[in-house]
């Protein structure tokens, strides 16, 4: 069956009317073989104003729902997501390119945000704090922010949405969401099994989950529109660089999901065997198109070459290919596009000195349209400018060092900060690179890769990475406001500081 075929299979079980694909203006292209999987019709600036209205309606109602009610309509939504987990996993690997097992993972990790925000529904509570006046009380709490926006790139084409809809909508906030342009009809599918649940719930106002589907100019206008209360937009820093000021210039919130260059510390004391295992499958996972993909190898000198022999061993036995394919590791890039980048970055390395072992293009069978590559192992005497730019595809730069204060201060020599992993058994080691004085990365691990974050771990990282972080423990409080309330119980008027002002 063809992708396009799969794709309108699916899409019809999942309740996405043909209308929603057909004759629009957004050509949509599977990176399987490069073929239409259909024409989203993009929504006019009147379309978006009167969508965002809507939103803002529907916050009027939802924000007084109580929190645990607002919970059973995502106790829904996760049971519509696992009831069509192969499907949407399988629609995921169609139209974003993952294989199989990782476009199963992403729902899964829907699922999980699911359960994670039905809990907090019950826990979404302030403090109560002593206060130096006789008879008050002073308390926080916690309110609904407003309409949220969204905006989600191309390789984590539902998972990111859930993050931000599953709280903000537990938190009693309304969500607008903004899709990559390359992966709508996922977003199509999630809001099909959004009404799905809220048709369930029976009492959801109109408006509570809608997507905003176009190019650049929907995403301004969700920026730039003063009812939309926090835009969650997660993209590349230059992104980054033109949504945080434009939310800020009206006094909205941000919350920034961007860059990474992401590298694993390899220690005298590591054991090589896990070493390998985790860097592998953190360098050429996604194809290198996750934002913690690993892309810098930062090994000690008396491990380097045994280790980027096993690697190269590992890279060469690789499975390649349509990711539909059980056994299949490695998939395609997303376009062409993707794939002039990565071979432009191969020149600048080899041009500033490094050795390139693969990343050559590899023919599949049946795909002839699409972009499938060998990773790259790319040996490099320094840190060079290519190094530390962010080329999202499986390029891995190995340096050497000698002592780990030289290693550190390397791995935090680059302008993004978001995912982090050391390898080794010394404690010493590993808890220094832990410290204050070691990764300046919002992610820092031991023993394991860059990627597979956690439901319940604060994902996000510092400097160009945006600093925003979602899914933890308290990214709750992203999507609520904060009162201080002070409770005055006794008969007399005390003011706070000493303050006398007797009328």
């Amino acid at each position: 069956m063809t992708p396009n075929q799969q794709t309108r299979e699916l899409l019809q079980r999942l309740g996405v009317p043909d209308a929603a694909y057909d004759d629009g203006d957004l050509p949509v292209h599977s990176p399987i073989d490069g073929s239409a999987l259909g024409h989203v019709p993009s929504h006019s600036a009147e379309e978006v104003a009167h969508r965002i209205a809507l939103a803002q309606q529907a916050f009027l109602q939802w924000r007084s729902v109580p929190a645990p009610r607002r919970g059973e309509l995502i106790r829904l939504l996760g049971e519509e997501l696992r009831a069509e987990k192969e499907t949407l996993g399988l629609l995921v690997s169609l139209e974003a390119g993952k294989i199989l097992s990782e476009g199963l993972g992403e729902v899964q990790e829907m699922v999980d945000i699911c359960d994670f925000a039905v809990g907090l529904s019950r826990q979404l509570h302030g403090l109560t704090i002593a206060s130096e006046r006789p008879g008050h009380r002073m308390m926080e709490t916690w309110h609904p922010l407003g309409v949220v926006g969204v905006i989600s790139a191309f390789n984590f084409p539902v998972a990111v949405w859930s993050w931000n809809a599953a709280l903000a909508i537990v938190c009693g906030d309304p969500v607008l969401w903004k899709p990559s342009e390359k992966t709508p009809l996922t977003a199509l599918a999630c809001q099909a099994l959004f009404e799905r649940a809220a048709k369930r719930f029976s009492d959801a106002p109109e408006g509570l989950s809608q997507l905003l589907l176009g190019g650049r100019a929907v995403g301004e206008q969700l920026v730039d529109d003063p009812r939309v209360a926090l835009v969650s937009a997660t993209g590349s820093t230059r992104m980054g660089r033109e949504v945080g000021p434009r939310v800020a210039q009206r006094f909205g919130r941000s919350l920034l999901e961007l860059g990474g260059n992401n590298a694993v510390i390899v220690t005298p004391s590591a054991d090589l065997e896990l070493a390998v295992r985790g860097i592998v499958f953190a360098a050429v996972g996604t194809a290198g198109q996750r934002c913690t993909s690993t892309r810098r190898l930062i090994v000690h000198e008396s491990l380097r070459g045994e280790l980027v022999a096993r690697l190269r061993k590992a890279y060469g036995g690789l499975p390649i290919g349509d990711p539909r394919v059980a056994g299949t590791l490695v998939g395609p890039l997303i376009d062409q596009a993707s794939l002039a980048a990565m071979q432009r970055a191969l020149e600048s390395a080899r041009a500033e000195g490094g050795t390139v072992h693969g990343g050559e293009r590899v023919a599949v069978s049946g795909c002839d349209g699409g972009c499938y590559v060998r990773p790259a192992i790319v040996e490099m005497s320094a840190q060079t400018a290519t190094v530390c730019h962010e080329t999202f595809a499986p390029i891995l730069y190995v340096l050497g060092y000698s002592d780990l204060n030289e290693a550190i201060a390397l791995h935090n020599a680059v302008p993004q900060g978001l995912s982090s992993a050391i390898f080794g058994n010394d404690l010493r080691e590993t808890e220094l690179f832990l410290s204050a004085a070691g990764s300046d990365c919002g992610i820092a691990n031991v023993n394991l890769g860059t990627s597979g974050a956690e439901i319940g771990g604060a994902f996000g990282g510092e400097k160009e990475t945006g600093g925003g972080r979602e899914s933890g423990s308290d990214a709750w409080r992203n999507y609520m406001r904060r009162a201080t309330n002070t409770i005055n119980y006794s008969r007399q008027l005390p003011l706070a500081q000493g303050v006398k002002f007797d009328v």
